[in-house]
């Protein structure tokens, strides 16, 4: 008995032991806190300062510099243009071949890239782009080089032409080379209200008149660009000092059309960079040759007498750029100032006579679209009442003003152009295929129209340059724009913006951008 009440003591002990054992890691288990999870990450948003308002989304639907900001944003072109050198570089393509007699051009694309919609580019895809792009006017001095366009594989595809083509890969980095679904373009999909490409950022929402928003696109396929931001939004801020108020106030990060008349306050003001390039656009005040009196030469060429561009420079620009004399680009091979109309009062007096315009009876309204055109469009108007010319000033809506140059319906118009190479300058604003886009004088000269032609042909540097310089002397003398100055690119940043690298003719890697603390 004594046995059995004993290992009865003692199971009982035991268990007593281990219910114990077991409350106790209970409540330790109960009273002792979990590992603390690492906290997301904020999500970055990158805020951007822009004058006017893009008109269109679409890639193909416009010549404007601010809607190919946009376009940046959500697609990618077959070539690239490299920020320093102004090169073509491939994009999309990976490789390309030139044949011998520069009559064919075969591309492979990239694998694995990805539209926003989920679909993997391919060869058919690009082929179909191309095409599409065509369909455009503002892209037909882009399209129009080749013979025959046609898919040879999954990933591949061939261009012809008749003859050989010097700027191919210039007009395959163009806005016109931009890779859009061939499902969605049969489809007829809207891009201007849905843009859909393989770009870094992927479409998010649009305020009219005040902000574009994209956010980063995660299946983006060059990682050495991956985007460095969540988010990317675009403020329009009309007022050039509104926006460097909200630079210094933190409400943007970034300010593209920099108030030239506040660049030395920006410059001194702490925790914002201000970054000048030398540039290639060209400001310029364009004439409508289509309509009296601009259709007469000596009209056109006694307005390029009576303006100092030193001072329009210096009233528009805060003295930033090079007071131009030539309408086309000094800095570019193939200038020259040979034939050039030079700021002389009394050449103009003598010019206007030989017009056999009456100024009493002539009254011109000239369009600006921000502020440093309307202070040009002023300058201009002081100078040219001096010769008795009277000019009104209309300041315009960058879409409305557009909307006018692009139609013809206007007199005059403050305005300006840029390009990475002399060439294309040239076809964009005095070949005869560019009215309705780049060519706002809408001239019509078969021979101009026939020396860019030869100069397309001409892969030897230097009987092209010879041509350009042709070129050049009788776009001189034609005077059909009054030229005021080769402007500097502008940034100002918060000192928090890392990766800004602008390249003479204002291109920026957007992606590249990143904020740090």
């Amino acid at each position: 008995m004594k046995t059995k009440k004993l290992l009865a003591l003692l199971l009982a002990a035991a268990l007593t032991l281990s219910l114990y054992a077991c409350s106790q890691a209970e409540a330790k288990t109960e009273t002792t806190p979990a590992p603390a999870e690492e906290a997301p990450a904020e999500p970055q948003t990158l805020t951007i300062a822009i004058a006017s308002e893009p008109a269109t989304l679409h890639p193909f639907d416009h010549s404007a510099v601010v809607c190919g900001y946009m376009n940046q944003m959500t697609y990618n072109k077959l070539f690239t243009t490299d920020l320093d050198t102004l090169e073509p570089i491939p994009e999309l393509v990976e490789r390309y071949t030139c044949s011998d007699d520069g009559l064919a051009w075969d591309f492979t694309l990239r694998q694995g890239v990805l539209f926003h919609n989920g679909e993997e580019m391919t060869a058919a895809d690009a082929v179909a782009s191309l095409e599409y792009a065509a369909t455009f006017a503002y892209c037909t001095r882009y399209t129009t080089f080749w013979k025959t366009l046609e898919q040879t594989g999954d990933y591949t595809f061939r261009i012809t032409t008749e003859e050989p083509y010097s700027l191919a890969l210039y007009d395959l980095s163009s806005n016109a080379a931009c890779v859009l679904p061939k499902s969605l373009i049969e489809a007829g999909h809207d891009f201007a209200a849905d843009p859909v490409g393989t770009g870094p950022f992927v479409f998010e929402n649009i305020s009219i008149g005040d902000r574009i928003s994209f956010t980063k696109n995660n299946e983006y396929y060059d990682m050495t660009h991956f985007p460095a931001v969540d988010r990317m939004v675009w403020r329009v801020i009309p007022e050039g000092s509104s926006r460097t108020i909200a630079l210094e106030t933190g409400e943007v990060d970034l300010v593209v059309d920099v108030e030239s008349n506040d660049v030395p306050r920006l410059q001194a003001e702490e925790g914002i960079d201000v970054l000048i390039t030398p540039g290639t656009r060209l400001s310029f005040m364009t004439m409508n040759s289509e309509r009296a009196p601009f259709s007469d030469v000596n009209f056109r060429k006694a307005l390029c007498a009576a303006v100092d561009r030193e001072a329009v420079l210096a009233v528009a620009a805060g003295g930033l750029g090079k007071a131009a004399l030539s309408p086309n680009p000094e800095v570019y091979g193939g200038s020259t100032l040979e034939n050039v109309t030079a700021y002389d009062p009394a050449l103009a007096e003598t010019l206007l006579a030989q017009s056999g315009v009456d100024t009493e009876t002539l009254s011109l309204t000239c369009l600006c679209y921000s502020d440093d055109t309307r202070r040009a469009a002023e300058v201009i108007q002081s100078y040219l009442a001096e010769i008795g010319v009277t000019v009104e000033i209309e300041s315009l809506d960058f879409a409305a003003f557009l909307t006018r140059m692009l139609g013809g319906d206007y007199d005059c118009a403050v305005a300006g152009y840029s390009s990475t190479n002399m060439l294309t300058y040239m076809k964009g604003l005095w070949h005869s295929a560019s009215i309705g886009a780049s060519n706002s004088s809408r001239y019509v000269d078969p021979a101009l129209d026939e020396l860019i032609a030869l100069a397309e042909t001409q892969t030897d540097e230097a009987a092209r340059l010879e041509t350009l310089t042709e070129i050049c002397r009788r776009t001189n003398d034609l005077s059909l724009l009054l030229p005021l100055y080769t402007t500097s690119v502008v940034r100002a940043c918060s000192d928090r913006v890392a990766g800004l690298r602008v390249s003479a003719s204002g291109g920026t890697l957007w992606n590249d951008l990143s904020l740090h603390s």
